[in-house]
C-alpha cells in the first residue's frame, strides 16, 4: 500500500492562497460526482465538509479538533460542519448519515472503533460523496469506501515505546502494567501490538492490562486498581498521555514517586504530558501528531479537483526523553 510522510515544514511554505484556491465548479443542488469522476463543489467554489470527531476525551483530541477548525475556515475556502460523537459509534453513524442527507461535498471522520462502518460508507459512496479518514483507520475489505487515510502509524508508535523500554530496562526483570485505549479503537489495538512485539524476547513482562478509554480519570482509576492488585509494578505503558497523567495521580496518592519508583512511558506528546516528562514524572513519550487540519484540507482539495490521492498518508512522529521535552516545550503547539 502506498505510504508517504507529510511534513508541516513543507505545508507551511505553501501560501494560503496557493493551498486553498479552488476553481469554480458548476453543480446541481445535490453535490456528487460528475460523469468524469470528479466531485463538484458548490457554485461559489467553497468545499462543504462534514467532520465527525471521536469526542473530547484527551488533550490530544482537543488539539486535533482545534487544528481542523482553525484550518477548514471560510477564509480558506471551506464550510465546515462539525459534530462530536462523544465516544459513541452510533453518534458518528448518525452524523455521517446527516451529512449525506445534507449533500456535503466531502465527509471526514476519525472512527471511534475500527469495525462496523461498511453500511454507512456504502451509503456515502452511493450518494457520490468521498470519504477521508483522519487519525484512525477502519477495518474493511473494501478500500473503495474511502479515498484516503491520514494519520500516524500506531503500530510503529507502540514499537518505539517498547524498543526504548527494552533499551533502558531489559535485564532488570521489570513487571509492567498497560493502560489501554478504548477497546476496539485502532490506536489501542495497534499500540498494544507494537509494544508487545518490541518487548518480545526481553525480560520485561506485562502483568496486567486494562482499558482506561484514553481519559485521565479512567487512567487514574485503573492504575489505582493495578496498585491494589500488585505490589511489584516497575513500569507503566499508557496508550496516551492523559491515561499516564491519571496514573501519576494514583501513584503519588499511593505514596510512590512516578518516574522513579514506577517508570512511565506514554504516547501523544501533548503539553501536559511533555511537562510531566520535563519534570521527571514520565520517562519517555512517543509523539502522535494531532495537527492534521492542513493535511485534511490538502487532500479534500485534491479529491474535489478529481486528482489522485494516496490511500495511506502517514504523518511524521518523533519521540522525547526528558532533555528533549525541555527543549521542545517553549515552542510546543499542542
Amino acid at each position: 500500500m502506498a505510504r508517504r510522510t507529510l511534513t508541516r515544514t513543507v505545508l507551511a511554505a505553501v501560501s494560503v492562497a496557493a493551498l486553498f484556491t479552488l476553481g469554480a465548479c458548476s453543480s446541481d443542488a445535490g453535490t456528487g460526482t460528475t460523469g468524469g469522476g470528479e466531485t463538484d463543489a458548490a457554485d461559489d467554489g467553497v468545499i462543504t465538509l462534514g467532520f465527525s470527531q471521536v469526542g473530547a476525551e484527551s488533550g490530544w483530541r482537543a488539539a486535533n479538533t482545534k487544528s481542523i477548525q482553525d484550518t477548514l475556515t471560510a477564509e480558506n475556502g471551506f464550510d465546515l460542519k462539525f459534530s462530536d460523537a462523544q465516544q459513541k459509534q452510533e453518534n458518528q453513524i448518525q452524523a455521517i448519515r446527516s451529512y449525506i442527507t445534507q449533500g456535503v461535498d466531502v465527509i471526514a471522520f476519525s472512527p471511534v472503533v475500527e469495525t462496523g462502518w461498511d453500511a454507512v460508507l456504502q451509503e456515502a459512496k452511493a450518494a457520490g460523496i468521498p470519504v477521508i479518514l483522519t487519525d484512525r483507520a477502519v477495518d474493511s475489505s473494501d478500500e473503495t469506501l474511502y479515498e484516503s487515510f491520514i494519520g500516524s502509524d500506531f503500530v510503529k508508535e507502540g514499537e518505539m515505546a517498547g524498543e526504548w523500554a527494552v533499551e533502558q530496562y531489559d535485564g532488570e526483570g521489570y513487571q509492567a502494567v498497560e493502560l489501554q485505549g478504548t477497546t476496539g479503537a485502532a490506536p489501542a489495538i495497534d499500540r498494544k501490538e507494537g509494544f508487545e512485539s518490541a518487548i518480545a524476547g526481553s525480560d520485561i513482562e506485562i502483568i496486567d492490562s486494562q482499558t482506561g478509554n484514553f481519559t485521565r480519570a479512567e487512567g487514574k482509576t485503573v492504575m489505582e486498581g493495578f496498585l491494589n492488585a500488585h505490589d511489584d509494578i516497575d513500569l507503566v505503558f499508557a496508550h496516551n498521555d492523559d491515561m499516564g497523567l491519571g496514573a501519576i495521580e494514583a501513584i503519588e496518592a499511593a505514596g510512590l514517586t512516578p518516574g522513579e519508583d514506577i517508570k512511565i512511558i506514554t504516547i501523544d506528546a501533548v503539553k501536559d504530558g511533555m511537562q510531566a516528562l520535563a519534570d521527571g514524572k514520565i520517562n519517555y513519550i512517543v509523539e502522535c501528531n494531532p495537527l492534521l487540519g492542513p493535511d485534511l484540507a490538502e487532500i479534500a482539495q485534491k479529491v474535489i479537483a478529481g486528482e489522485e490521492v494516496e490511500k495511506r498518508i502517514v504523518v511524521q512522529d518523533e519521540a522525547f526523553d526528558q532533555e528533549a521535552a525541555k527543549e521542545a516545550l517553549p515552542t510546543r503547539e499542542y
